[in-house]
């Protein structure tokens, strides 16, 4: 079926202008006041607790997710549940952010006395300077009154942007204060692509596939290749009478001594292994195995000790499969 294909890229960049404008507009009034909730926060020894209602409600989520992730504790107060005991989470040593674009949520309000009581300090983000919320605060972070970009004028669109701008501009002076580096990141995400990269050892990797094949120095091709076989690696670890590894051997150079020499398995494996192989130690990020075996153009990567004793082995698809790519 055919649909009518409508035209309304003026009205989407209109409303990209105008909130792009709107908060470059409060960019210097509202710094300082950031700064100052950065400060409260670096001073106190509890965490950032965030509520709001309705779309005030949606954007603290978020921005209670990035302060967690960037080094900052944080954690979300549902003003209706916090009536009913949730409340229960906020201690005197916590700063709680209230959101309210009008600064009159009904919600908030009732919540207010018991978080004075409690002893947490209160941080406002509003859009009424003189609203009542504002006014039981301890520090108000206002916007002033904005147009929004919703032509009815009743839909939350360029004061949400705004409080969502504030958000992100307080947790990542936040991460810069605290020198909140990738690894630190990585913590809070070792189910993300980056926490994989960051986090993941090599120890991991063949801890995951338990695959160490390995076969004495004077050992025939054809009982070697039926250990290789078994493995599935299309390789193998050559060790002396010490454990130590001597060398590789793989598939290929099997294949590629059978193109030369028929009777090659009945002879010994010192002839056809390579004797100096890229090795790598089990402390190393898997991400950095990876990079050797890219740029080396190898599949295999051999994990040594410190006596250079083979303890696994490892094959760029178990890498791949477990997201390094």
């Amino acid at each position: 079926m055919n649909l009518p294909n409508f035209d309304f890229r003026k009205t989407i960049s209109q409303v990209i202008e105008m909130e792009a404008n709107e908060i470059l507009a409060r960019k210097d009034s509202i710094c300082s006041k950031i700064n100052e909730c950065v400060n409260h926060i670096l001073n106190s020894n509890g965490r950032v607790v965030i509520t709001g209602i309705g779309k005030s409600g949606i954007i603290g989520k978020k921005i209670t997710a990035t302060l967690s992730s960037t080094g900052t504790p944080s954690l979300f107060l549902h003003p209706a549940e916090g009536l009913h005991g949730d409340l229960g989470m906020v201690t005197e040593d916590d700063i709680v952010i209230a959101i309210s674009n009008s600064g009159e949520t009904e919600e908030i309000l009732k919540i207010i006395p018991s978080i004075k009581r409690i002893g947490a300090k209160l941080i406002a983000i509003v859009g009424d300077e003189s609203s009542t919320i504002a006014g039981r605060a301890d520090l108000v972070v206002s916007y002033g009154k904005v147009e929004e970009a919703c032509p009815l004028g009743l839909a939350p669109t360029t004061s949400s942007t705004l409080t969502l701008v504030i958000g992100d501009a307080l947790a990542i002076a936040l991460l810069e204060a605290k020198e909140f580096k990738p690894e630190n990141f990585a913590v809070f995400h070792p189910g993300g692509s980056l926490g994989i990269k960051l986090l993941l050892t090599v120890d991991d990797v063949i801890s995951a596939n338990r695959k160490n094949p390995i076969a004495d120095i004077n050992s025939q091709v054809k009982e070697v290749l039926f250990k290789m076989t078994d493995v599935g690696l299309g390789a193998i670890n050559i060790i002396d009478d010490s454990g130590v590894l001597k060398g590789v051997l793989t598939d290929g150079d099997i294949r590629r001594a059978l193109g030369k020499e028929e009777n090659i398995l009945n002879q010994k494996v010192e002839s056809l292994f390579n004797p100096k192989p890229t090795t790598i130690k089990r402390d190393v990020l898997a991400a950095e195995a990876l990079k050797i075996m890219e740029n080396r153009k190898i599949n295999i990567l051999p994990v040594v000790d410190d006596n250079n004793q083979p303890i696994g082995m490892i094959h760029i698809q178990d890498l791949i499969k477990m997201g390094l790519r």
